[in-house]
C-alpha cells in the first residue's frame, strides 16, 4: 500500500473555520500588536499620490489647496471602517458585498464593474511609480537607461510579489512607511525655518476653503488619491480578511459571543485605521508644505523629464545638498512600496471578481491563488508597458486620480446601502459613527459634485 505523507494543505484565509476563532485583544498595547491590513494601505497611500500629485499641487498653486489635502485623509477612513466592518461581520470579501448594491447585472453588479474599469485607469498611476523609481535609479547610474532600469524592476516586483503571501507584504509595508515619512516630516520642520518660503499666514490662507485658481484637475486628482482612495477602499476589506479579523471573529451566529467578539475585532480595526491615518496624514501634509514651500516659492513645477530633479529640492534646500540621497532613497521606498503594496491587493480583488463571475468555487483556495499569480503578472507588467509609451509620470498620476476621484461617490453611497439593508444587526454601530458616515458620504459627494461642475 502507499504510504506516501500527503501534500499539506493550503491555509484559507477566506474560510471561517471554528478552530481559527480567538477572543480579541483587550488592552491598548495588545491591541496595536494586531494591526496591519491600514499599515499596507498606508504604504500604497504614500505614494505617487504624495509624492508625485500632491506636491505637484503645492508648486502650481501654493498653500491655497493645503484644506483639500486635510479634508481628503480625514473623511474617508469613516468609509473604509464601514468596508471593514461589514467583512469582519459577514466573513464577506469587498466585492461579494458591493455585489448586493441594487441595479443593472451582467454576471455582477455594476459597482463591481467599476472596479476593473477604475483600476485600468490606476495603471496609469502605477505606471508612473515604474517611471519615478526608474528616474531615480538612471540618476544615481546613468549608464544604465530608463528604460532597461524599468524592465528590471518589473522582474523584481514579480519575484517578491509572486514568492510570498500576507506577511510579507506587511513587513515591506512598514518598512517602507517608517522609512520615508519620518524624513519627510524632518524636512516639513525645518522648511518652518525658513520665512523666504513659509510663514503662518500662508498656512492659514491654506485652510480658508477656497478653491484655487489654477490647478483643478491636480486638485481633483490630489482629492481622488490621498488619504483614502477608491482603490484602497476596495482594498481594505480584503487586507482585513488576510489579516483574520473575520476569521477570528467566527462564523455570525447571532449569539452574544460571537457579538461580543465580532466588535472587538472591530475594535482593533478601528485603531488600525486611525494609526494608519495618522502616518498617512502627516506624510500628505508635509510633501504638500514642502510642494507649496519649496517648489512654489520658486517657480518650479515637476513634468515629465525633470520630475525627480525638481521633486529632489525639496529636501536638498531644506536638508541641505548632502540629503540627496536621502531623498533618493526614500523616493525608491516610497514608490516602488506603492507599486508592491498596490499590486498585491490588486491581484486578490481581480481572482475574487473571477470568483464572482464563476471562475471557481468559493473556498477554493488553490485556485484562487493561480488566478492571483495570474493578476500579479497581468498588472504588473500593463502598468511597466504603459510608461515606455507615455513617459510622463506627472500626467499619468492625475489621469489615475481623475479616475479614482469620479469613483469615490458612488462607493460611499454603497456603504450606506450595506450599513443599513445588509449589515447584522448585532453588528451595527452606534450613534456617532453611523453619523460619521453619513457625512463622510455627504462631504465626498458635495466635494465631486462641485469640481466636476466647475470643469464643465
Amino acid at each position: 500500500m502507499d504510504t506516501a505523507p500527503s501534500l499539506p494543505r493550503l491555509k484559507d484565509p477566506y474560510a471561517l473555520e471554528p478552530e481559527d476563532i480567538e477572543e480579541p485583544p483587550r488592552t491598548f498595547w495588545s491591541i496595536l500588536r494586531r494591526i496591519g491590513p491600514g499599515m499596507i494601505l498606508a504604504a500604497s497611500i504614500v505614494g505617487s499620490g504624495e509624492l508625485i500629485a500632491t506636491t505637484t499641487l503645492g508648486a502650481e498653486v501654493g498653500y491655497v489647496a493645503l484644506w483639500v489635502i486635510i479634508l481628503s485623509c480625514f473623511i474617508k477612513p469613516a468609509v473604509q471602517a464601514e468596508f471593514g466592518r461589514y467583512s469582519i461581520a459577514t466573513g464577506q470579501t469587498g466585492l461579494a458585498g458591493l455585489n448586493q448594491v441594487p441595479g443593472p447585472r451582467l454576471g455582477v453588479n455594476w459597482v463591481v464593474w467599476l472596479w476593473p474599469c477604475m483600476i485600468l485607469m490606476t495603471r496609469f498611476q502605477i505606471g508612473a511609480m515604474f517611471g519615478g523609481v526608474a528616474q531615480v535609479m538612471n540618476q544615481l547610474i546613468p549608464g544604465v537607461p530608463v528604460v532597461v532600469w524599468v524592465l528590471i524592476l518589473l522582474a523584481i516586483t514579480l519575484a517578491v510579489l509572486l514568492g510570498g503571501g500576507y506577511e510579507r507584504i506587511e513587513f515591506l509595508a512598514m518598512v517602507k512607511v517608517g522609512l520615508f515619512t519620518m524624513l519627510t516630516f524632518l524636512c516639513a520642520l525645518l522648511l518652518m525655518q525658513k520665512p523666504e518660503y513659509f510663514s503662518w499666514r500662508q498656512l492659514g490662507e491654506g485652510l480658508k476653503f477656497q478653491l484655487p485658481a489654477g490647478g483643478l484637475a491636480t486638485a481633483i486628482a490630489v482629492f481622488g488619491i490621498t488619504g483614502v482612495g477608491a482603490s484602497e477602499l476596495f482594498m481594505y476589506p480584503y487586507w482585513c480578511v488576510e489579516k483574520g479579523y473575520a476569521r477570528f471573529a467566527g462564523k455570525r451566529d447571532a449569539s452574544e459571543a460571537w457579538r461580543r467578539r465580532a466588535h472587538g475585532w472591530m475594535r482593533v480595526m478601528h485603531v488600525d485605521i486611525l494609526s494608519s491615518m495618522v502616518i498617512y496624514t502627516v506624510a500628505t501634509a508635509a510633501f504638500y508644505l514642502l510642494g507649496a514651500g519649496i517648489l512654489h516659492g520658486q517657480g518650479l513645477v515637476p513634468a515629465a523629464t525633470d520630475m525627480i530633479p525638481v521633486l529632489s529640492k525639496m529636501y536638498t534646500d531644506t536638508l541641505g545638498g548632502w540629503s540627496l540621497w536621502l531623498f533618493y532613497a526614500g523616493a525608491i521606498a516610497t514608490l516602488y512600496g506603492t507599486i508592491f503594496a498596490a499590486t498585491a491587493a490588486e491581484s486578490r480583488i481581480a481572482a475574487d471578481l473571477v470568483r464572482l463571475l464563476g471562475g471557481f468555487e468559493a473556498h477554493d483556495y488553490p485556485a484562487r491563488l493561480r488566478y492571483r499569480r495570474i493578476f500579479v503578472c497581468v498588472l504588473t507588467i500593463v502598468p511597466a508597458l504603459m510608461f515606455l509609451l507615455v513617459q510622463s509620470p506627472v500626467w499619468m498620476v492625475k489621469a489615475g486620480g481623475v479616475a479614482q476621484a469620479s469613483t469615490l461617490p458612488v462607493l460611499a453611497a454603497a456603504a450606506l446601502f450595506l450599513r443599513h439593508r445588509r449589515l447584522p444587526r448585532e453588528a451595527a454601530t452606534g450613534f456617532w459613527l453611523t453619523a460619521a458616515l453619513w457625512i463622510a458620504c455627504a462631504v465626498i459627494c458635495a466635494v465631486m459634485m462641485y469640481y466636476f461642475v466647475l470643469l464643465l
